[in-house]
């Protein structure tokens, strides 16, 4: 779609499942499963969405690069992985290459989020999905993803970061930062130290890639905060200030894990934040 300056398209790696627990943290099962319902085993259904930014400069940067492929059989049952549509299949609708991407902004650098930035080659061999492309991350959420802890671990896979080390350029932001004309990042923190958001400005138009913030439309509520952040206090705080802005600035919202209409506007209703999805 047309946005301003900007061509912006939504990509798609497929789905997976979480626990609903912990996608909605301490809000009870009573209300979450109204909004996602869960499965026998209290999993429910998220996408795996990323967004691609073809800008004035014929620059293709991509936000996230999805799941990947590397998951063995029982992973692939324990998280209900399917991905009958993949991110490189995405691209192709626009007729581009893994080797047509000149930059990948990571938000953060779980599995869920960074997972299709590797891949085995015939030989069993991890190699880069994006050859030609600039790494963008925040310099602490760097430093976490390469010296993670027990609370961690289970998320930053190795195989997802080490190739990284090897990528011609790795860019490692400290904080806010406008890092290609018109696009900016913010460091909101919350779900992990690093964590950033990524924003499109164009004639006075701003387009918001949420990501692990407000991971869906059903987030949007303050307390609706998931069980995997690590500093949910800071998500809170994050949410309430940034979620003033998108409504009085009339943001252009997109969820990464919505499964379906994955973008909508803000705005404040009777019963607080509400959504007009697109």
């Amino acid at each position: 779609m047309k946005f301003g300056d900007f061509e912006i398209h939504l990509l798609n790696d497929g789905k997976f499942r979480l626990d609903g627990g912990a996608m909605f943290g301490i809000v009870p099962k009573v209300i979450w499963n109204k909004i996602h319902p869960a499965d026998e085993q209290n999993r429910i259904e998220l996408g795996l969405n990323q967004v691609l930014i073809q800008t004035p400069e014929n620059k293709n940067i991509l936000v996230n690069t999805g799941i990947g492929g590397k998951f063995n059989e029982k992973l692939r049952s324990i998280y209900a992985i399917d991905r009958s549509n993949t991110l490189l299949d995405s691209l192709k609708k626009f007729s581009l290459s893994a080797n047509d991407i000149h930059a990948v902004i990571a938000t953060h650098l779980h599995f869920d989020h960074n997972g299709g930035s590797t891949y085995y080659d015939s030989k069993g061999e991890l190699q880069l999905t994006f050859p030609e492309a600039e790494y963008i991350v925040q310099r602490l959420e760097w430093e976490d993803a390469t010296h993670p802890h027990e609370r961690n671990k289970a998320s930053y896979l190795p195989e997802n970061i080490e190739p990284l080390r090897r990528v011609k350029k790795l860019t490692l932001v400290d904080g806010d930062a406008e890092v290609f004309p018109g696009i900016e990042v913010r460091l909101t923190g919350g779900h992990t130290r690093g964590h950033q958001i990524v924003l499109i400005h164009s004639d006075d138009e701003i387009a918001v890639f949420w990501s692990d913030l407000i991971p869906t439309s059903g987030h949007t509520h303050v307390p609706f905060v998931m069980g995997y952040d690590l500093y949910p206090v800071d998500t809170i705080q994050m949410k309430k200030r940034l979620l003033l802005e998108a409504v009085e600035r009339n943001w252009l919202c997109i969820w990464e894990h919505q499964t379906e209409q994955r973008m909508g506007r803000i705005r404040l209703g009777e019963k607080g934040y509400e959504v007009d999805m697109i």
